[in-house]
């Protein structure tokens, strides 16, 4: 449960880089251990799909400014990947959705203090008729 005394850019920054971390294992374990590619070593592909997610931690865990903003962006990229690897690969259509899903919930965490202003709901006033 989260802490009540936490701000929620905290708690977004915090859901953010856990699911960031998450993605970052994904990335590792696919490319690595269940799916290695078979034309080049294992290792680089891994690491070419984690750097990005790599950086990211790195600027979530020093509390960047526009961190969270670039992870939504970012989890954009890897959401594409994982539709198009979920479509075209059937065996790894499990770890594809599994990208998707933690894409997604990358963004909605990236952009949980905005969506919440947004659809906060509003004493408002009846109209005058």
């Amino acid at each position: 449960m989260t802490d009540p005394t936490q701000s929620p850019s905290t708690q977004s920054t915090r859901a953010t880089f856990a699911g960031v971390m998450t993605l970052f294992a994904l990335q590792w374990l696919w490319h690595g251990a269940l799916f290695p590619p078979a034309g080049t070593a294992w290792y680089w592909l891994a690491v070419v799909f984690s750097l990005p997610l790599a950086l990211l931690a790195l600027a979530l865990w020093r509390r960047r400014p526009a961190a969270r903003y670039w992870s939504g962006v970012i989890a954009l990229l890897y959401f594409c990947h994982g539709v198009t690897e979920a479509w075209t690969v059937e065996a790894a259509r499990s770890l594809a959705l599994a990208e998707v899903a933690l894409s997604v919930a990358i963004i909605l965490a990236a952009n949980w203090v905005g969506l919440s202003a947004r659809f906060k709901r509003r004493d408002r006033a009846p109209p005058n008729v």
